[in-house]
């Protein structure tokens, strides 16, 4: 009964989007107003329902029903309840209803606390909230439903991916959803405006906070779920070019644009046309990362939906979504107007060359992941396109934007000369230069592209506080912090990133019991491989015992890397054991016993790998301050008339 409870929850809320939508058309096509207040009910009702309908889905999986047909394909009776909790969106169906769920509560809160457009505005947005919403309801209840019952009842269940049985999957999809659904709200009060007309600060003001949310939760999420691979795939790497972590790259580059557009539009009235396009662009971004995930054409852990129906339902919808959007805007594209102008050599100018190189690097990461699945469906031939070409195209306009992050928030707004930001430069450069010219003297052997990006980044880092020179500190805006803190996250991941990829050293060996490699400094020995057992698994663990090579009383540290074998389902995989240093971290993997048996071992010296992560920690609080800011702001000014206060 608990599963049909949450279907019936979810095709209310279907029905309350078909509602919204038709009375929201209607107040706008005959200036109903007066039925502002029916919208803004319906819409907060959905989202309450549809929220209700996933809880009742988390509830199945902690209970286990397996009656179930999701719960019982994907949860196993004898599962850890975190894993439980967290394989509710450990799949298609699980994932797709969380997705949902977040689009729905987000309309909410936009009924319940937007107060700064005029009414048209407000509930032209929530119009086109209600339309995205409806295809996805469709697309879970005809297509995907999360409450199939299965009969009769397995005993046990299939069990989650082991792969997917880790901490990280309870942080990581919700992250990286709330990020999506973020563009999805920017995108219906991008599309409310041109249906409005009012395409002004007063509607960038209402998007920027959005935004801001939706690009904090997205650098969050990519930052966790490279965190992941990195340490549960095994193999070492922080980022692989893999076309599921492009999914949520693409996404996060357009909002990136975004950001830094809107805050250009809410507070100087310019770029408004660049505003909208970058809202469009970000939702197509989130649409396209949902489609590759689901859609059956990639084989990746990350990748849920195998079935092509499913992917063309999707397609589908993103067709209808993207394809209107844009002829609206090329119908409305003269009511758009200019704003204010700039001089090149402004802030403006500068945010606008950064956007110019930020739809560059999206450009060059969407060929590349798209153009092998257009190949193969085309001409039926499989095409690689991999790391040398991603690296390859994008580090030359990675190292732009470095130049331009560097400089560009010294110029003033409106108009300025690059002369007087010279002698505020001048340091970071040398800094710059000295490490560029004492790396390719000591360290020749290191790749060109990792030397630049540690001469970029020591360079930017302190480039990064230079806005703060000159200023009181105790009056400083928020938002001058923010920015100071996530110019600086940035050069913070570059240095690890540069660090990791030009200077990783790497150990492959069989060795016996007892015997000792030597790597990067560190003496490492395998001192005994024994069997463990866990909740719903059974390993070989590697005891090693790690030391610095030639230190007197060395203290040991014990890593414990296992090859471990699930039962449900039954799979074998290989769990990888760090050792972390201020400076780096010691990668280990436990391989198989050979004929004569030795025991492969893997390791990796990895120079501080940690501060890739470390930065984008920092870029997300940089991305936290300036929203607080910007609340703080609006509260202060909590006492001054606010345009579309009618309908609150």
């Amino acid at each position: 009964m608990i599963a049909e409870l949450g279907l019936i929850a979810l095709w209310l809320a279907f029905a309350l989007a078909f509602l919204q939508f038709t009375a929201s058309l209607f107040s706008l096509k005959d200036n109903r107003l007066d039925l502002i207040k029916l919208i803004k009910a319906v819409a907060i009702m959905q989202g309450i329902l549809c929220m209700t309908s996933f809880l009742i889905l988390i509830l199945l999986f902690l209970k286990t029903d397996l009656s179930v047909l999701l719960v019982a394909k994907n949860s196993h009776l004898d599962k850890p309840w975190i894993f439980k909790f967290a394989g509710t969106w450990g799949n298609h169906e699980g994932s797709m209803l969380l997705w949902v769920s977040v689009m729905a509560m987000s309309g909410s809160a936009i009924a319940f606390f937007e107060k700064r457009l005029d009414e048209r505005s407000y509930i032209a947005t929530l119009m086109v909230q209600a339309f995205v919403s409806i295809g996805f309801y469709a697309f879970l209840i005809f297509s995907s439903n999360p409450f199939e019952r299965l009969s009769p009842a397995p005993i046990e269940g299939a069990g989650l991916n082991p792969l997917l049985q880790d901490i990280g999957l309870a942080f990581h999809p919700p992250t990286l959803y709330l990020g999506y659904v973020g563009l999805s709200i920017a995108f219906s009060f991008a599309i409310g405006g041109l249906i409005s007309g009012q395409i002004n600060s007063a509607l960038a003001r209402a998007m920027r906070p959005w935004v801001l949310l939706s690009w904090i939760f997205l650098t969050l999420g990519i930052a966790a779920g490279s965190y992941w691979a990195y340490y549960e795939l095994g193999w070492g790497g922080w980022w692989f070019w893999d076309p599921v972590e492009n999914a949520s790259l693409m996404p996060w580059i357009a909002a990136t644009a975004l950001l830094h557009s809107i805050a250009v539009m809410a507070t100087r009235d310019a770029l408004r046309s660049w505003t909208i396009i970058l809202a469009l662009v970000g939702f197509a971004m989130s649409m396209a990362g949902t489609f590759l995930v689901r859609s059956g054409i990639l084989t990746s852990v990350h990748a849920f939906a195998v079935d092509p129906e499913r992917g063309a339902f999707i397609l589908g919808l993103m067709v209808i979504n993207i394809s209107g959007a844009l002829i609206l805007y090329a119908l409305r594209m003269n009511q758009v107007k200019q704003g204010k102008i700039f001089q090149i050599t402004s802030r403006e100018g500068s945010i606008v060359a950064n956007n110019i190189i930020l739809v560059s690097i999206l450009a060059i990461v969407f060929m590349g992941t798209l153009f092998p699945l257009f190949a193969e469906g085309l001409a039926d031939e499989k095409i690689s396109v991999g790391p040398p070409y991603f690296n390859k195209a994008t580090l030359p306009f990675v190292f732009l934007l470095m130049i331009l992050l560097w400089a560009g928030p010294l110029l003033r707004w409106r108009k300025d000369n690059l002369g007087r930001i010279g002698k505020k430069t001048l340091v970071s450069a040398v800094i710059a230069v000295a490490i560029l010219v004492i790396t390719i003297i000591l360290s020749p052997q290191t790749p060109i592209f990792s030397t630049i990006a540690l001469a970029l980044a020591a360079a930017l880092a302190v480039a990064s506080f230079m806005p703060l020179i000159g200023r009181n500190l105790l009056r400083t805006p928020m938002p001058v912090y923010a920015m100071v803190v996530a110019h600086f996250g940035i050069a913070v991941s570059a240095f690890g990133m540069a660090a990791e990829s030009g200077y990783s050293t790497q150990l492959l060996r069989s060795v016996e019991i007892g015997e000792t490699s030597e790597i990067a400094g560190w003496d490492v020995k395998l001192s005994n491989v024994s069997p463990s057992i866990g909740e719903n698994w059974v390993a070989m663990q590697a005891q090693l015992s790690v030391s610095k090579t030639k230190e007197r009383n060395p203290k040991a540290v014990i890593l414990n890397p296992e090859q471990r074998l699930f039962f449900k389902p039954q799979q074998e995989t290989s769990e990888a054991a760090l050792m972390t240093r201020w400076n780096g971290q010691l990668y280990a993997v436990l391989g198989k016993q050979n004929d004569d048996g030795r025991w492969q071992i893997r390791l990796w010296w990895k120079p501080f790998v940690t501060f890739i992560w470390y930065g984008g920690v920092i870029i997300a609080l940089g991305g936290l301050l300036a929203l607080l800011g910007r609340i703080k702001r609006r509260k202060t000014k909590s006492s001054k008339a606010i345009t579309g206060g009618r309908y609150a």
